[in-house]
């Protein structure tokens, strides 16, 4: 008998065939894809919107603490707004694509778009792949802006702060600040106005002597294009040779004339960081600082070689030879080697191109490793999706980036890998990410 045949009151029932199992597959629909990209990319906008003024105004902030208070003409302040904008926007875009993607799917799901899709047999792919394709597409504006746009603005942004500095020299003196000049590096204490209390003075002279000159009270004459001029009040000056430092003199005044020449002035911001560099050009500069680091370590332990087989010959021959007394001092000179080596591997500003270098793959990267995460949290909002996966948002927002500063801090001043410094949070966010979204598609 043919399988499922029965006999129903003496009539005979015909087979019946078993029901095949079709293998379904991942449909991803047009319509659905153009429309939640549309509203993804609105949503982008209006978070990018949002961080932009964030960022825009905290600029304006510190351009008023040490540029506007310092009466700076109107257009130069323009003209360093707009320079500035490159890096505004290289921050605004990631976390932009972060909120308006939980803004997205956190509205779908309030409004119960996607159990409408999951119940017409689309999968979860028909709202992941438009997210990612925005993630992508904002990931590439942003490693664009950051590698191409944001050294240009920031060259000609140092440009226009050493014009603004050769024209109103004033500028460069802050409270509580180290400043350099050449040969000059001033430390000031409270700065009022064109006053400032307890500053510190260490120079060269033009016969290369070493200068201290400390003075309870100093006012600020600016002579503009010309230089800056000190008007010190109380003033005490140490003065050593640098060849022989038991030979100094010292000096008082109730009042003393200090200047800084323009060229001085103009010569100490003509340095290229890495901001102002592209990340083939970093990449390039790292590789020749690693070779002349590299060349650094070798002398060193050279020195390092040849004062412990000092030590080691005079240990040896015991207390009878004539350099027996002289151990101590080899000992001395071995272990001031070893720490000048370790200081000289530890090369602070190496490091501070390498964080560089990341920083301009890491923060266009978060625009993707957003996605995962942004989804998977949008698609728990049960009322009022918009705002929830606004709040969110922000809170990832400003998690990520603490987390980017420590890192940054900690790689530059404690020596910690750059790489696994600015990397970590793009990798958290990524790998939580996606193991929400795994166990959600499960579900």
């Amino acid at each position: 008998m043919p399988p499922y045949s029965a006999v129903n009151n003496g009539e005979k029932v015909e087979p019946v065939e078993p029901v095949k199992t079709v293998k379904k597959y991942h449909i991803i629909s047009g319509t659905v894809f153009r429309y939640i990209l549309i509203d993804a990319f609105f949503s982008f906008f209006v978070a990018f919107s949002f961080f932009f003024v964030v960022f825009f105004l905290n600029q304006l902030l510190l351009m008023a603490q040490d540029v506007l208070s310092k009466k700076v003409p109107f257009y130069q302040v323009a003209l360093l707004v707009i320079y500035a904008l490159p890096q505004v926007v290289s921050l605004s875009a990631p976390f932009g694509s972060l909120v308006g993607t939980l803004m997205t799917v956190g509205r779908l799901t309030s409004d119960n778009e996607i159990l409408v899709m999951l119940s017409s047999g689309l999968s979860y792919f028909n709202i992941f792949i438009p997210a990612l394709v925005m993630g992508i597409i904002i990931s590439l504006f942003s490693f664009v802006v950051n590698d191409i746009f944001l050294p240009i603005g920031t060259v000609q942004l140092n440009i226009l702060s050493r014009q603004i500095a050769v024209s109103t020299p004033a500028v460069e003196l802050g409270s509580y600040s180290v400043k350099k000049f050449r040969d000059t590096v001033i430390v000031t204490g409270n700065v009022d106005g064109s006053a400032i209390e307890d500053i510190c003075i260490l120079d060269r002279s033009g016969s290369r002597e070493r200068r201290i000159i400390v003075a309870e009270r100093a006012e600020v004459r600016d002579s503009g294009s010309k230089g800056l001029n000190l008007d010190l009040t109380n003033a005490f000056v140490h003065s050593s040779q640098e060849t022989e430092r038991s030979n100094y003199d010292y000096a008082t005044s109730t009042m003393l004339s200090y200047w800084i020449p323009q060229e001085d002035i103009v010569s100490s911001t003509n340095s290229i960081s890495p901001r102002e560099m592209s990340s083939v050009d970093v990449y390039h500069e790292i590789r020749d600082r690693t070779l002349e680091l590299n060349a650094k370590i070798d002398e060193q332990y050279n020195r390092i070689l040849l004062s412990g087989l000092a030590l080691e010959e005079t240990l040896r021959k015991g207390s009878q030879h004539s350099l027996w007394n002289r151990r101590r001092a080899y000992k001395d000179q071995f272990i001031q080697d070893t720490e000048s080596a370790r200081f000289i591997a530890a090369d602070w500003m190496l490091n501070s191109f390498w964080v560089e270098f990341h920083k301009k793959f890491t923060l266009p990267f978060g625009a993707f490793s957003f996605v995962f995460l942004a989804v998977t949290l949008g698609l728990f909002a049960k009322k009022s999706g918009q705002m929830v996966g606004f709040f969110f948002g922000v809170i990832i927002a400003v998690i990520y980036w603490s987390m980017m500063f420590v890192g940054q801090t900690m790689a530059r001043r404690l020596g910690y890998s750059p790489f696994w410094m600015m990397w970590l949070p793009d990798i958290l966010s990524l790998v939580i990410g996606m193991a929400l979204t795994l166990m959600r598609v499960r579900k």
